[in-house]
């Protein structure tokens, strides 16, 4: 196996933990549409894709509409329900400090994704970030992940995807880098497993195993 350089990963539900944050804005804009006839489990499969995608899916007259009830409610909660998961910001400190490639790759827009990453202080440790603004093709098409790899001057097979979705596995598989399902997925580990990543991870420091390095 080549030495992994290169780390590239998903934002939402796999570094930060926004998940409170997404079904939360998801239900707020639905109940003004559709009221009482979403759950917390009707919006789970939600998770992932884009804002664009789940919208135009429920109702494409209304989707931009609904976007901008979604986005201004999810702004305004954004500090006070986000915060990273347990072991995050220590793994992505030691692997910034050993002089590992790094970079976001998300579905999000490019504010909300910078607004992630500051709230956490993670943003010190990313040079890369590709966000929805930058890209044709969102997750799981390998656009995102190859132009990442591009600025990181990185090859796939020397790079692996993080993430908590099946877009994150299939855009890694589909990109040609080793790929890494994390176990906290607001989807659970099992489901993860039906893409047959590479690995999976109970705790974000284990990735350290992973690229074999040693916390100083």
């Amino acid at each position: 196996m080549k030495k992994i350089t290169t780390l590239l990963f998903d934002l939402d539900g796999t570094l930060i933990d926004t998940n409170e944050l997404i079904v939360s804005s998801y239900l707020h804009t639905l109940e003004q549409y559709y009221p009482g006839q979403y759950t917390r489990n009707d919006v789970l499969p939600f998770m992932g894709p884009t804002l664009h995608d789940v919208f135009m899916g429920i109702n494409p007259e209304k989707a931009e509409e609904m976007i901008s009830v979604y986005r201004k409610y999810n702004l305004e909660k954004h500090d006070l329900l986000v915060k990273e998961f347990n072991g995050v910001f220590e793994t992505i400190r030691t692997l910034h400090e050993n002089g590992y490639k790094l970079a976001i790759v998300s579905t999000k827009v490019g504010s909300t994704v910078m607004k992630g990453l500051k709230l956490t202080n993670l943003d010190q440790f990313f040079d890369v970030v590709i966000s929805l603004d930058e890209v044709e093709n969102p997750k799981p098409h390998p656009e995102p992940l190859i132009k990442a790899l591009s600025q990181l001057e990185s090859e796939p097979g020397e790079a692996i995807m993080i993430g908590d979705n099946h877009h994150d596995i299939d855009g890694g598989k589909n990109a040609g880098t080793f790929t890494c399902g994390v176990a906290w997925s607001l989807k659970g580990r099992e489901y993860l497993e039906q893409f047959d990543p590479d690995y999976i991870i109970e705790n974000m420091s284990e990735l350290l195993d992973i690229v074999e390095v040693t916390p100083q």
